[in-house]
């Protein structure tokens, strides 16, 4: 029996996928959990559709990733920090360089930000940010004394 499942079902498919199931498994698990319907031709050309949208939509994303990455690339965060002898009173994280970016205008979050250590030192670094789509960019960040 051709079923469309309705939403991601483990061992089987994610949502949207047309599936040959048999005819028990579908009537008593995937109908009554309500997991899939019956793949009709309406039902067939409503899929496709929407994966044509979607496909349209992951376009359009990674289009607007590429064109962040190209404006992040070469950006550089400045970030007064209180200091003694070069050595920063507490340290320098990703939702400190988050902070610093959404001032100059970049909508990058700080789950992606690559950071290994906080930064603990004066000086600069280079961050390196993973957008999505396999795409990354570097930001330059210089650590400056408060005094």
């Amino acid at each position: 029996m051709k079923v469309i499942l309705l939403q991601d079902v483990k061992g089987l498919g994610k949502a949207g996928d047309i599936k040959e199931v048999a005819e028990g498994y579908a009537r008593n698990f995937l109908f009554v959990k309500k997991m899939a319907e019956i793949a009709t031709d309406s039902g067939i050309k409503r899929v496709e559709s929407l994966r044509g949208k979607q496909a349209e939509k992951e376009k359009l994303d990674l289009e607007k990733t590429q064109e962040l990455a190209s404006r992040l690339e070469g950006a550089a965060v400045t970030i007064v920090a209180k200091e003694k002898d070069g050595k920063l009173f507490g340290s320098i994280q990703a939702k400190d360089i988050a902070k610093e970016l959404k001032k100059q205008g970049f909508a990058v979050s700080e789950k992606d930000i690559r950071m290994e250590n906080p930064i603990k030192e004066m000086g600069e670094y280079e961050i390196a940010i993973g957008l999505g789509h396999n795409i990354e960019s570097a930001v330059s960040v210089i650590v400056e004394s408060a005094d």
